[in-house]
């Protein structure tokens, strides 16, 4: 199933930021987040609602490929625990992007050019971090080595769950997160 993983890699990474490009861009042009923001929830409550309806839509998407490992396993030898982990990456990941592309729709009032946006942040991450740790060596490239999302996501895949890239993946989603509920206190105070 590592073709599988690796597809499935290239394909949320452009996925997840056309999912959440409309989440708060368009509530913002329309006008219709100063409801949402009046009722008697916390800003946090709308970040973490749009944020876990995203993630439920993938793991059920990522589900619906489980008939893939079954038909695999069933034809011959497989590795349980590759794939599992395999699919445990897939899911970190998926938060990741889904934060940075929540916070790409909130400081924008263009679902497109969220959408943009957020494949922009996504690229550092994705491509040119680990470009850059292989280039430069010595301590910062450690440092643009440990900041690619691709290190910690194949470490994960090939069945090695290590709290390092745990908290990488947790970093990034909370970080991701926080700057979204910012932008929205910053416009609710304005």
């Amino acid at each position: 199933l590592q073709v599988f993983f690796s597809i499935a890699y290239w394909t949320l990474f452009f996925f997840i930021p056309a999912l959440t490009m409309k989440l708060l861009a368009e509530e913002n042009r329309t006008g219709t987040i100063e409801m949402l923001l009046t009722k008697p929830i916390s800003d946090w409550e709308v970040v973490l609602g749009k944020f876990t309806s995203v993630m439920l839509l993938i793991i059920i998407a990522l589900a619906l490929t489980i008939p893939y490992y079954i038909t695999v396993a069933n034809l011959g030898t497989i590795d349980h625990g590759a794939t599992i982990t395999g699919y445990i990456g897939l899911i970190f990941m998926s938060a990741a992007y889904v934060s940075i592309g929540l916070f790409a729709s909130s400081i924008s009032n263009n679902q497109i050019i969220a959408f943009l946006l957020a494949l922009l942040i996504s690229i550092f991450f994705h491509i040119i971090f680990d470009v850059l740790s292989y280039s430069i060596k010595g301590s910062l490239g450690s440092i643009f080595s440990y900041l690619s999302l691709s290190n910690h996501y194949d470490s994960i895949s090939r069945g090695i769950i290590d709290s390092k890239d745990i908290i990488y993946f947790l970093s990034i989603a909370f970080f991701g997160l926080v700057g979204t509920e910012a932008v929205i206190a910053r416009r609710n105070a304005v």
